[in-house]
């Protein structure tokens, strides 16, 4: 079995691609981001939709991670996957499949989120629905980022554990991804972010925790993290935040 392991994403943002290469990174798991390779190399975007196309069980879209000639897609599902497989989720069965639960919440916040800027279509431009961008991005903010923020402050607070984590006792790809998600509401919605964040020490000191993680931290540092930008899930647009 090869230690290699093949993640397919969009090569120009961090996207939904971000959680998993987060957990490949902690775990300084060898990896190829095909899609950043060239074309000598065997990467490239076109690569990566022949994967695609030609996958026995095809993923619906990008990321997707391929070992050994097993695909396995969506990004929590990547993340639980590796966190298992690399010492980056709990031990016991009752918190693994928690810890999955809490991946897939992080999913439904990131398509909120989303949807902040794309509420009417995908495949329409934000100019083309910024009327209902504004609404939209009004109710995520008074509403749902509190509501998110305050499940994953709950977590950390009745973790059996007592660890500080979210799920029990040592850092996990739920925490990652937590993590991820912070630094993309703090990009996407910065005086927002300002103004609530304090509420949700447990949360926030979780992402601090993660930053300072010596594998992580190099990551960051490097080239290898795209910047946030307005090609993303998560995007500044001015008109869509508020205190």
């Amino acid at each position: 079995m090869s230690d290699m392991f093949d993640l397919y994403y969009w090569p120009q943002i961090q996207g939904r691609g971000e959680f998993p290469r987060l957990v490949l990174e902690a775990a300084r798991a060898p990896y190829r981001d095909v899609a950043r390779l060239s074309e000598a190399e065997g990467g490239g975007i076109e690569a990566m939709m022949k994967r695609m196309e030609d996958a026995a069980h095809p993923p619906f879209a990008p990321p997707f991670l391929v070992r050994d000639g097993r695909l396995v897609s969506q990004a929590a599902e990547i993340s639980a996957y590796l966190g298992e497989r690399l010492g980056l989720a709990p031990e016991t069965e009752a918190e693994r499949l928690f810890a999955r639960s809490v991946a897939l919440t992080t999913a439904d916040l990131v398509a909120e989120a989303h949807d902040t800027h794309h509420p009417v279509g995908t495949s329409l431009y934000y100019e083309d629905q910024r009327e209902e961008a504004v609404r939209r991005a009004g109710e995520f903010r008074a509403q749902r980022m509190p509501k998110f923020l305050g499940w994953y402050e709950r977590v950390a607070t009745t973790n059996p554990a007592r660890s500080g984590w979210l799920v029990g006792p040592a850092m996990t790809y739920a925490d990652l991804g937590l993590f991820q998600v912070v630094e993309g509401l703090r990009y996407a919605f910065p005086r927002r972010m300002a103004a609530i964040e304090g509420r949700y020490r447990l949360a926030i000191a979780i992402r601090d925790r993660v930053a300072e993680h010596p594998a992580v931290a190099r990551y960051l540092a490097s080239p290898r993290r795209i910047p946030f930008n307005e090609d993303g899930i998560f995007r500044h647009y001015p008109e869509l935040d508020a205190d």
